[in-house]
């Protein structure tokens, strides 16, 4: 077994390979003066199991273009198989035709990765399921909320909690972290008048006097959490805690949600945003390094990865 790294998030990588006790491969990634990317492997790799660690965030479509075209150095190399870890799995949010005339995108992103020659991939806690679906290769769809449950336990002592899912697309998750806790559920009916806007109509549960806790799966612009937290306010909840798996944060999304209604906002490491969170005081980072490691291991050792999540 054997561990590449991307250059999208190469210090979740790093501590990746660290729990695993593996050195990463050495690669020579670079771009050329009118954006070409060129990948070289410097060592043997023939026979061996590789799994290679890339998100596909921002930039999204480099990102990608470098996953396959390091996919494909390490089939031209004989690697024995070729697993490809995104912890973050870009263009998950367009998986269907919402108008006519439109691309769905994680389907020709799925059909690229698998023809560039992937035995596998592993991602985590994808926008929508069925995207496992769109691979013609197995997929192992990792969850976050254990990670986010023990937190919670250590972090928040209220008696009085509420799991809040944001939209009613994200009532599984959140009752998933909500049985995890034993508490409740609530939800926020919401409306999008168009993409990026979000405007909270209702919320359905009583949350007066309670500390809400949202669960989400990505975080863009945070117009949705940020309104959802002064929609729970207003109804009169007591603080307003907010866990999401991948923080996308555009447009200045991280400035937003240090001026808001949330108490704290946790994210994962599946992105890179040491930067971009470095002086906000409210935004926390968890690292899913040792859930990633588990996981490679037990794939690597032909072992169940679902067990993880019993």
């Amino acid at each position: 077994m054997k561990i590449l790294s991307g250059t999208s998030n190469l210090k979740l990588s790093k501590s990746i390979a660290k729990n695993l006790k593996l050195k990463l491969i050495n690669t020579n990634i670079r771009r050329f003066a009118d954006g070409e990317i060129y990948i070289e492997v410097n060592e043997n790799i023939r026979g061996n199991s590789v799994f290679v660690i890339q998100s596909t965030s921002h930039p999204a479509n480099d990102n990608i273009m470098e996953l396959l075209l390091v996919i494909d150095a390490l089939r031209r190399s004989s690697a024995k198989t070729i697993t490809a870890v995104i912890p973050y799995f870009g263009y998950a949010r367009q998986d269907r035709k919402v108008v006519p005339r439109t691309s769905i995108s994680a389907k020709l992103v799925s059909n690229l990765i698998t023809k560039a020659g992937a035995d596998r991939v592993v991602t985590v806690d994808l926008h929508a399921g069925q995207i496992q679906g769109f691979f013609d290769i197995p997929v192992d769809n990792l969850f976050s909320t254990p990670i986010f449950a023990r937190h919670i336990r250590k972090k928040i002592k209220s008696k009085k909690t509420i799991c809040v899912a944001p939209d009613v697309g994200g009532t599984e998750r959140a009752r998933a972290l909500g049985k995890l806790l034993n508490v409740g559920l609530a939800i926020v009916d919401k409306r999008r008048p168009k993409a990026g806007q979000s405007q909270v109509m209702n919320i359905i549960g009583d949350v007066r006097g309670k500390t809400c806790i949202i669960v989400d799966d990505i975080i863009d612009s945070g117009g949705t959490i940020v309104n959802a937290a002064a929609a729970l306010k207003k109804r009169g909840a007591k603080d307003v805690h907010v866990y999401v798996t991948h923080g996308v944060l555009s447009g200045g999304a991280e400035n937003k949600i240090k001026k808001s209604n949330v108490k704290n906002l946790v994210i994962t490491d599946t992105i890179d945003n040491a930067a971009k969170v470095k002086n906000i005081k409210n935004i926390e980072v968890l690292t899913i390094s040792n859930l990633v490691g588990e996981a490679i291991k037990r794939i690597s050792n032909s072992t169940s990865v679902s067990d993880l999540f019993k």
